[in-house]
């Protein structure tokens, strides 16, 4: 049987961030299901630093559709969740069935690929999250640490199941990581 992984995200979610993941995941032969908030084509945005500014900039970027609403989506049917970032994090963590999808995947440990801005998803599920080693877009540091997680000055970084890193950057060693976490998973329950 396939692997089954769930991307979970909503407008504004930063491109490469949800499209390298969906791609790399069809690539190595993953069923994959985007969810959002609503089921519909989704906006996402590009983040860029230029070295005149402080911050990331942002423009639009290329539309993707979701597959499911997360009102659709029983966490137990897949094998994996990815988080990407941008400002999507934002406000779906405020929907308390992307906080139940969240928490599933912490509880029951089971790969979590969190990239940016999106461990702002996981400070919803601070119970989950407590003592757990995280980076995330350093931005994100302050809420991190106020859900009580430990924020890691990496890149990358790799506590047991969870599988975060700083930003799209990131992205190739972040999806081989998260795909060693997969296989590693599969392993323990065959």
């Amino acid at each position: 049987m396939s692997k089954r992984v769930l991307i979970l995200t909503g407008d504004a979610v930063e491109a490469l961030e949800v499209f390298y993941p969906y791609y790399r995941c069809l690539e190595e032969g993953i069923q994959c299901t985007i969810a959002s908030p609503v089921k519909k084509k989704l906006q996402t945005v590009v983040h860029d630093f230029l070295p005149e500014m402080e911050t990331f900039t942002e423009k639009m970027g290329y539309k993707i559709d979701s597959h499911a609403s997360v009102d659709e989506v029983d966490p137990a049917d897949y094998d994996g969740l990815i988080i990407p970032g941008g400002r999507a994090p934002e406000y779906i963590r405020m929907n308390t069935k992307v906080q139940e999808i969240a928490a599933h995947f912490l509880k029951e440990n089971k790969p979590l690929g969190v990239i940016c801005h999106g461990q702002l998803v996981l400070t919803t599920v601070r119970e989950y999250l407590q003592d757990r080693e995280v980076t995330a877009y350093p931005a994100c540091r302050p809420e991190v640490e106020a859900a009580g997680a430990v924020f890691v000055e990496q890149t990358l970084h790799i506590d047991r199941n969870l599988v975060t890193g700083q930003a799209w950057p990131d992205l190739p060693k972040f999806m081989k990581e998260f795909f060693n976490v997969l296989k590693k998973a599969e392993k323990v329950n065959a």
